[in-house]
């Protein structure tokens, strides 16, 4: 009773000692939800999976994020993930016809061999990585094998503004006429990442249209800098995989928009 005691007053006592004090307040996170919103997922397995684990035999899975009162966004993340994988000669027009479709051309392909013991997988996702007052980010992609030497693989983003509800575009976030030296100095962070020098030629080991280094149209705004992201085969062999490029903002602050989408990370970094 006596250390219960003694600890109540030791609590007591440090609490007086704030007693009085204005509360500080914390500093205000630009990281925080602003769009409601929950995950549905699509799971579908083939007829001939039985009790087979999902792991061996064909399988497709799709989660993405839904939004209350965001048609126009959600309809864009329903034909993102649409136009990922393309089964026949035009995209679907649903999820679940994807989803349809893509296991109609398993059982075909089991027709024609019943004997192989091969199965395809699909797998898309759409996912927040991150949100504020001014941008919602979105990443996407997923993975797909209909069987031959190996699967493939793809990741896009989504730049949203939350309250135009409208795509963010590098047209919206840099000052007009910015495309050279984005491109600049975007070769140079490449060349350096990739070990190069600045004369070394791209014709061996790349697939740049014309030998010429380019940015592609996939990009995340985030809030360390643009993450460029060039997918397989882009312009690497497969076996390379994924390049990612990511220019900070302390070297592009010359081009960027004042009040833009991603002002608030512009000052947010320091030496900016």
């Amino acid at each position: 009773m006596k250390v219960t005691s003694l600890l109540l007053l030791a609590a007591l006592g440090l609490s007086s000692c704030k007693w009085g004090e204005p509360q500080k307040q914390a500093p205000a996170a630009i990281f925080t939800d602003t769009a409601a919103y929950t995950y549905q997922a699509i799971h579908e397995r083939a007829a001939d999976c039985g009790s087979k684990p999902d792991s061996a035999c064909t399988v497709v899975d799709i989660k993405y994020p839904v939004f209350k009162g965001k048609a126009v966004l959600n309809d864009t993340i329903k034909h993102r993930l649409l136009n990922i994988f393309m089964l026949g000669e035009k995209p679907d027009t649903s999820l679940n016809s994807l989803v349809a479709n893509f296991l109609k051309s398993y059982t075909d392909a089991k027709k024609g061999d019943p004997r192989t013991e091969m199965f395809y997988t699909l797998e898309s996702y759409a996912k927040v990585i991150r949100q504020d007052s001014a941008l919602l980010a979105l990443e996407y992609g997923g993975y797909s094998y209909q069987g031959g030497a190996h699967g493939g693989s793809f990741t896009g983003f989504v730049n949203w503004d939350v309250k135009t509800d409208k795509p963010v575009t590098l047209d919206d976030i840099l000052v007009d006429g910015y495309k050279p030296q984005l491109t600049k100095i975007a070769e140079k962070i490449f060349r350096k990442d990739e070990k190069l020098t600045d004369t070394s030629s791209l014709a061996d080991d790349y697939f740049f249209k014309d030998n010429k280094f380019a940015l592609n149209e996939n990009y995340s705004i985030t809030p360390a800098g643009i993450r460029f992201v060039y997918n397989q085969y882009e312009i690497k062999p497969y076996a390379a995989g994924q390049t990612e490029l990511l220019l900070p903002y302390s070297q592009i602050k010359t081009l960027m928009r004042p009040k833009s989408a991603a002002s608030q990370y512009i000052h947010k970094n320091a030496g900016i």
